[in-house]
């Protein structure tokens, strides 16, 4: 195997490059790593590498055609107080797709970026 294993990488299809760096940099606490907007980003937060691969990218090329709309699979982000970041983002007028739930494990939320990719945001039981 060969790359850089000092991150996890997922790629996410998104429609606006930029929408989504500036979405994951202001709202989630990742750091831009490179750009080439608008084929391509990558973004940064701990050990996880967000690949944001627009229309012109091989990444979006390579995707089958019938496979044009976000997943049910999301990146899982741990927070420390799920209703202070629910409140936060909400402020700045971004989407969730529903209420925040509560499990054996923890409570959760669903967030949207820009392309309808989910976020979700995690609070451990304590």
């Amino acid at each position: 195997m060969t790359g850089d294993d000092r991150y996890a990488s997922v790629r996410y299809i998104v429609d606006d490059v930029q929408a989504a760096i500036d979405f994951y940099t202001t709202h989630l606490g990742f750091t831009l790593n490179a750009s080439a907007a608008p084929a391509f980003a990558d973004v940064v937060r701990g050990r996880l590498r967000l690949l944001l691969s627009g229309a012109p990218s091989s990444g979006a090329r390579a995707t089958p055609a019938d496979a044009n709309s976000p997943g049910r699979n999301r990146i899982h982000l741990p927070v420390e107080n799920l209703d202070a970041e629910i409140s936060r983002l909400r402020d700045a007028g971004l989407t969730f797709r529903g209420e925040a739930i509560s499990g054996p494990g923890g409570r959760q939320i669903l967030l949207c970026d820009p392309a309808g990719n989910l976020i979700e945001l995690f609070q451990p039981a304590r």
